[in-house]
């Protein structure tokens, strides 16, 4: 026990050092609307099915941790933890150029802990939130003079929670969760004249965002069970309206460049540490449903919507559309008591999503079209309590139009964990 701990606490430490490090791993132009690209609130295992979560309590006869339903901790009857790394690959096109580029981070950790086994349990962890990253020119004629826009975007906020689910009645399951959403957001705008790079100063405005604050999630699934092995699962959860803090600056520097390199700021032409502003989030909600033939197949679907048309930043309206999502998949899995088949006792994930995202440009919606495909993969154990599985989900996306000038991204995002699942903080009686 003393070795696991102090691996945990080893495993704690590395990941806190490479996320408060962490850059963002999006390079979207959508991102520079809201908070920037809203992460899903889910674990590779359910992002493979396509999402699906609110009515989803377990996964391939596995302890799994779901973040977007709390509820479903109860069902977590041992110890367990979840790891994961994302990798994406994002192709912008416009009507005239296409760019394509690649990232990668440590993704997630999270926890669940029985209380009581199978009615109760803990769960905490870390995961992101949102994404911002961009960077794009606009390019005018002013007279005879060219002029370039320069927009630039980094950062991205982190969501560290807390969270209990429990079993109030024979089939109905509770569950919440405090969250802390904490992060840094940086924004500039450059206007720069190529033609004067020599005499003329080129100007930018920097904004940073530090933001912090506390949000709440809840959620419950009622479980018919329908035989012995068949059970149907609704569920539902959401997110309150809450209000995060934002600390602000601005910066406006004057800076020489030759079209191809930037000299550093000449002159810093004005600072402002501006006061403390509040962001009002709104109500999010998620509906679901599940029906599964325990240690066979799963199958499920999910809508979700919020009211992001209400988010407020120091009292003004941001201009957001409300977000809708539209998930439907499952998984099956051959014969997960096949001795002599390693490809029967494997699960094999399938699944579609449609969001229509908050970001409204050009009088145009920005929405997203995914295909997703996943498989877990179970690692033989020598111990007979301990059981482990690596869980790989590959997401196929667009994001965007060619209309009225706009951007379409295609993306393929990887997403890998580890699961473990062991009976530690269990306290055995002897006679």
């Amino acid at each position: 026990m003393i070795n696991r701990t102090k691996s945990l606490l080893l495993l704690l430490i590395i990941f806190s050092a490479i996320s408060a490090s962490a850059q963002s791993t999006t390079s979207s132009p959508y991102s520079r609307f809201g908070l920037g690209l809203l992460q899903q609130q889910s674990l590779p295992q359910n992002i493979g099915m396509g999402g699906i979560a609110a009515g989803v309590r377990t996964i391939g006869g596995y302890s799994n941790i779901n973040l977007l339903n709390p509820a479903s901790y109860s069902a977590i009857g041992l110890t367990t933890i979840d790891v994961g790394v994302y990798a994406t690959i994002n192709t912008l096109q416009n009507s005239s150029a296409r760019q394509t580029g690649s990232d990668f981070r440590l993704n997630h950790l999270a926890f669940g802990i029985p209380i009581t086994r199978g009615t109760s349990a803990l769960s905490f962890g870390l995961l992101p939130y949102s994404d911002l990253g961009y960077n794009f020119k606009q390019v005018t004629k002013i007279d005879t003079n060219t002029v370039n826009s320069v927009y630039g975007g980094e950062g991205g906020l982190s969501k560290a929670y807390l969270g209990y689910g429990f079993n109030l009645f024979k089939h109905l399951n509770l569950g919440f969760n405090v969250s802390y959403i904490f992060g840094n957001l940086r924004q500039t705008r450059s206007v720069e004249i190529p033609n004067y790079y020599l005499t003329s100063f080129n100007t930018r405005i920097e904004q940073s965002q530090s933001v912090k604050g506390l949000s709440y999630d809840y959620g419950l699934q009622y479980q018919f069970d329908l035989s012995t092995t068949s059970k149907l699962v609704f569920g539902y959860s959401g997110t309150l309206k809450s209000t995060i803090t934002s600390s602000n600056k601005y910066v406006s520097t004057q800076y020489l460049a030759d079209g191809t390199t930037e000299s550093t700021a000449s002159d810093t032409t004005y600072i402002r540490q501006g006061a403390n502003t509040k962001i009002a989030l709104p109500l999010v909600q998620h509906f679901g449903v599940s029906y599964q033939k325990e240690g066979h197949y799963l199958v499920g679907a999910d809508y979700s919507r919020g009211n992001w048309s209400q988010m407020t930043i120091d009292g003004v309206n941001q201009g957001l559309n409300n977000t809708e999502s539209y998930h439907i998949g499952g998984q099956i899995t051959p014969n997960i008591n096949a001795l002599n088949s390693y490809f029967a006792v494997m699960d094999y994930r399938l699944g579609y999503q449609y969001n229509k995202t908050y970001v409204r440009t050009s009088a145009t919606d920005i929405n997203e079209n995914v295909f997703t495909l996943g498989l877990g993969l179970p690692i033989r154990s020598q111990s007979r309590t301990a059981f482990y599985k690596v869980n790989f989900t590959a997401e196929f996306g667009q994001r965007g139009t060619l209309v009225n000038n706009l951007v379409k991204e295609n993306f393929i995002n990887f997403r890998f964990s580890f699961l473990l699942n062991d009976t530690w903080f269990r306290k055995y009686k002897f006679d």
